[in-house]
């Protein structure tokens, strides 16, 4: 988001915040998780899209050099091998803008979210 931009209240806001090129693939990360977590609603949470199902299911965003993208520490540390060749921390990855973006890695990290968000549900049910 620019500097001087207001704050997105929904994703097309968010998005439209770009140029074409960084839009392109915002809106493919988009579909990506769209097509793994039909079920799962779009929101703007911190300020970057966020897509939400029995939780926060993952976030991402765009940055002057690459694409954040927030798993949660869980979705981080179960695709650690795939993810070791881009930069990582805790509970993010950055997938640099002048490489391409593992998009059906993207897929099988948010089919784990909607798994494990999921299970938490089920396992908070049965307590009850």
């Amino acid at each position: 988001m620019k500097a001087n931009q207001r704050e997105p209240r929904s994703i097309d806001e968010y998005i439209a915040g770009f140029p074409g090129d960084v839009q392109q693939i915002l809106e493919k990360i988009r579909a990506t998780i769209k097509k793994a977590a039909p079920t799962a609603e779009e929101a703007i949470k911190y300020q970057i899209p966020t897509f939400v199902l029995n939780g926060n299911l993952v976030h991402f965003a765009a940055h002057k050099n690459h694409i954040g993208f927030y798993p949660a520490p869980q979705g981080i540390e179960e695709f650690k091998k795939e993810l070791s060749a881009y930069e990582s921390s805790k509970g993010a990855v950055r997938f640099p803008l002048d490489k391409p973006i593992p998009y059906s890695l993207i897929t099988r990290i948010v089919k784990f979210r909607v798994r494990k968000n999921q299970t938490k549900v089920e396992v908070k049910t049965k307590k009850q």
